[in-house]
């Protein structure tokens, strides 16, 4: 049976896609607080805290798993970093634009799948593709002023993997574990419990 997609959001599909991006806009800027009280931890190696940012990245995938249609991935990203602004990220209103460019890197995932696979393999690349889209942010805005070989390019690296593992991997378990219970019987997500 050949399936047919429609770029148009339903209502449901708005409210599913609000509800993951308020959800992990609280989690962001908690995620925030724990980022601060474990730098400790990295003094030994900074760049290595960057295994950690996977976790701001989940709802670009997520989002795009779930509702599968274009813009879903980059709505879901943006309005949480927007949400995590908004409730007192020490990052600022320049967490909006990092949310906006971490979202576009899942977008062009899920693009480049023609939004017609949201298997394992595309929640990877769209995972891969965010962490991406952080790890130049940072490089550029943020770690602008580190060394590059001793924190700039294994933060980047760092990122990347923390994502593609964290946000890719995690957010298409998430998907399948949610799809699981029956939440997602209205998507195409929870009628192909399976295919994940």
């Amino acid at each position: 049976m050949k399936q047919s997609m429609t770029t148009r959001w339903r209502t449901i599909d708005v409210v599913v896609a609000a509800v993951i991006a308020v959800s992990f806009g609280v989690i962001f800027w908690a995620w925030g607080l724990l980022w601060r009280a474990v730098d400790p931890a990295f003094a030994f190696f900074p760049a290595a805290q960057a295994i950690m940012y996977g976790v701001w990245l989940v709802p670009a995938v997520l989002g795009g798993l779930v509702i599968r249609k274009p813009g879903a991935a980059l709505f879901c990203e943006a309005v949480a970093a927007t949400i995590s602004a908004l409730l007192g990220s020490e990052w600022g209103g320049i967490t909006i634009v990092q949310g906006l460019i971490q979202g576009l890197g899942a977008e062009l995932a899920f693009a480049a799948f023609r939004y017609r696979s949201f298997r394992l393999p595309a929640a990877l690349l769209a995972g891969a593709l965010t962490g991406l889209g952080a790890a130049l942010f940072d490089f550029f805005v943020w770690n602008v002023e580190y060394a590059l070989t001793s924190y700039r390019i294994p933060y980047a690296l760092l990122t990347v993997v923390s994502a593609t593992l964290i946000a890719g991997a995690g957010a298409g378990y998430l998907t399948r574990a949610l799809a699981g219970t029956g939440v997602l019987d209205r998507f195409p997500a929870g009628r192909e419990r399976a295919a994940i």
